[in-house]
């Protein structure tokens, strides 16, 4: 069996799959979402680590429940995902952080990108890390903390201090502090890393002022990462994969050859495309990502990040009352006969490609007297599908290639309106797996691969769909409602610059 770690944005999974990789037994459990200000968002680092862990436990102790003969020595492995650029900064000697965790939400460093842009270092990072420069990546963030944190910078310069994404700091906590290591795919969401020469880079470092102590060893996706601690499950584990929540989810889908994508409808909404083992780096605003590193070869993605996704549902449920939970959405939407003229942008936390405007805020459009709640959420469902299609129009365009069938996973991908929809919209066929959660598949195949449990072929085989939608919209009338979304994006865009 193998154990998959997902931690996600707002909470944390633990998934066991069998030698056919077929999840068993699973657990979950959410944590607490803090805003400090309006835009920041942290999480505290031991709420990740003690519910990551609860949910390991709970998920072994179902499967003791209903075999007789097991114990944790059955596990042969641990696969690691993690919500990505997510930023810990934590004590080498105690492994106490000295800051909450900064989410890759949170929008408080705009103003470092801002003078990053200004001193001409667009090209320079867009041609060494594959990204944007945006309060997103971890780079500002770590930054941020060096520079707020009384102390904090003396600290790291005299090596005391660690920093780390998620996935590093479960590798520390797993392991005692014992391995301080991150993977490729990780690495690549820092804006610190050179995706082509696999090393962190120098220019930026000094940019920032960060010393290279601070920064964890980046190994291959498929290495081992040191063991667990005996007593945490009642053996000693070896993590054996890690990977990015998204390049986890392609490699899920099995997403293995040039051109083959997928898009993920979790809090956020991630398209990936495989672009082999050469990265080409968009002029547009997609980002060249590690999509893996297997050995000694690195596999590239190009990405669009869409950055509120399954969010919005969760914001009509627990802000606007909407909705008493997620699955409603799709009942609403479907009794009404389309969207009324209603278009929700939601710019919570600005827009990601193909527009990268940190002050968009978001923005409901077309209300009339007779709008209603079940318009308002059907709209907030189709800004998914619009938001994915902004994306795979620049993604087609700058593989020069496109798209034959999009494989799709995550919370959202569930509803069959949503689905239907996005094929509607994208005028593509869309393919949904027998195994929805993706990410924690995806890291439990890259362990399974580095213990030798399954081939490659193995796991190209093990694929399977669930349900196929096909476009059923015309062309005619899919077109008209995205120039309305566009029109709507336009009229929400750079809304808080002067505020």
């Amino acid at each position: 069996m193998i154990l998959a770690l997902d931690q996600g944005t707002t909470s944390s999974r633990a998934i066991i799959f069998d030698a056919q990789g077929q999840p068993i037994a699973s657990a979950q459990e959410e944590f607490a979402q803090i805003y400090p200000q309006s835009g920041w968002v942290e999480h505290n680092p031991q709420a990740i680590w003690e519910s990551q862990l609860a949910t390991a436990k709970a998920a072994i102790a179902k499967v003791a429940a209903t075999k007789a003969a097991f114990s944790a020595a059955d596990i042969k492995a641990i696969g690691i995902t993690n919500q990505r650029e997510t930023t810990v900064v934590w004590e080498a000697a105690t492994g106490e952080p000295i800051y909450n965790a900064i989410v890759w939400q949170d929008r408080r460093t705009a103003s470092i990108c801002e003078k990053m842009k200004a001193d001409g270092f667009e090209d320079y990072v867009r041609q060494t890390t594959g990204l944007v420069i945006d309060a997103y990546f971890s780079a500002t963030k770590l930054a941020w903390i060096l520079d707020s944190v009384p102390n904090a910078r003396a600290r790291a310069e005299a090596g005391e201090l660690r920093f780390g994404t998620v996935d590093t700091w479960l590798i520390w906590k797993l392991t005692g502090g014992q391995v301080f290591a991150t993977d490729a795919s990780n690495a690549s969401r820092t804006m610190l890393f050179d995706i082509s020469r696999g090393a962190w880079d120098e220019k930026l470092l000094a940019y920032f002022a960060i010393p290279p102590a601070i920064l964890p060893d980046v190994l291959a996706s498929n290495s081992f990462y040191g063991s667990t601690l005996p007593e945490l499950f009642g053996a000693a584990i070896p993590i054996a994969g890690v990977a990015g929540d998204q390049q986890a989810a392609l490699f899920g889908q099995r997403c293995l050859q040039v051109g083959s994508a997928k898009n993920t409808y979790g809090t956020g909404c991630f398209m990936l495309m495989n672009i082999g083992q050469k990265p080409t780096f968009s002029k547009n605003g997609l980002l060249t990502t590690i999509a893996w590193q297997l050995g000694d070869e690195t596999t590239y993605a190009l990405e669009g990040s869409v950055f509120v996704a399954g969010a919005a549902i969760q914001w009509l449920r627990d802000e606007a009352k909407m909705l008493d939970n997620a699955a409603q959405s799709e009942e609403l939407a479907m009794s009404v006969a389309d969207n009324g003229g209603v278009y929700l942008v939601p710019a919570f936390t600005g827009l990601g490609a193909p527009y990268w405007d940190m002050y968009a805020r978001g923005a409901i459009f077309g209300l009339s007297r007779g709008s209603s709640k079940a318009h308002i959420v059907r709209a907030a469902l189709e800004s998914l599908a619009y938001q994915t299609r902004d994306v795979l129009g620049l993604m087609q365009a700058e593989a020069a290639t496109p798209l034959q069938v999009l494989r799709v996973d995550g919370g959202a991908s569930a509803n069959n309106f949503l689905m239907q929809f996005q094929a509607d919209m994208l005028q593509t066929p869309v393919q949904r797996p027998t195994i929805t959660e993706t990410t924690a598949l995806g890291a439990a195949c890259l362990a399974g691969l580095t213990i030798g449990l399954w081939s490659l072929a193995e796991l190209q085989n093990q694929w399977q769909e669930e349900r196929l939608f096909l476009p059923q919209m015309i062309a005619e009338k899919s077109e008209k409602h995205y120039s309305r979304w566009q029109k709507a994006v336009q009229r929400a865009r750079n809304w808080a610059e002067d505020l």
